[in-house]
């Protein structure tokens, strides 16, 4: 067999941070479990807020809890109700004191996690699967910014049309059409 490596693993501390950092001590264990609850509960608790990634930071008396979210107001709710309602109720779960940032994703179709449930959702909802997944592509194809070519950056707009004008156009490894 090969040697596999886990990708997150290979990143850890280069390009990828830690999804809960803290220092554990003799009781690891259960603060590693604490912290599953934890999670398992938020994405229970906010099953449509789009949720992505949630980073946990502990201290002696205070846990802080990072989510990041495509949507931020489900999260926050209207007036902060809902995540004071959240807080609340992990303060009675962890008996230490919570506190709860949360930030927007700015781009979620390049968010792989909320691209794979948003393709289950519509699976689920009994899509068909071509249709689906040639609106995923043209999604993808149509959001995407900018391409590298030659070690420069070229920019291209929403509708896929170079912004910066120059006549040699690359898209998707090719020339355009119009280039031609």
């Amino acid at each position: 067999m090969g040697q596999k490596v886990n990708p997150i693993g290979f990143r850890l501390g280069i390009i990828k941070g830690w999804d809960s950092n803290w220092f554990g001590g003799k009781d690891f264990a259960d603060k590693l479990i604490e912290d599953e609850k934890i999670r398992k509960y938020i994405l229970a608790r906010i099953p449509k807020g789009g949720i992505s990634k949630i980073i946990i930071e502990r201290t002696l008396k205070r846990i802080t809890i990072t989510i990041n979210t495509a949507r931020p107001g489900v999260v926050i709710g209207k007036g902060g109700q809902e995540v004071d309602k959240i807080k609340e109720e992990l303060k009675k779960i962890t008996n230490k004191d919570v506190q709860i940032n949360i930030f927007e994703i700015k781009r979620p179709e390049l968010d792989a996690k909320l691209v794979g449930e948003s393709v289950a959702q519509q699976l689920q909802a009994r899509i068909s699967f071509r249709r689906q997944k040639s609106k995923q592509g043209g999604n993808q194809k149509s959001h995407r910014k900018a391409l590298r070519r030659d070690g420069g950056e070229i920019v291209y707009d929403a509708h896929g049309r170079k912004t910066e004008g120059e006549a040699n156009q690359v898209r998707d490894g090719r020339r355009s059409e119009r280039c031609r």
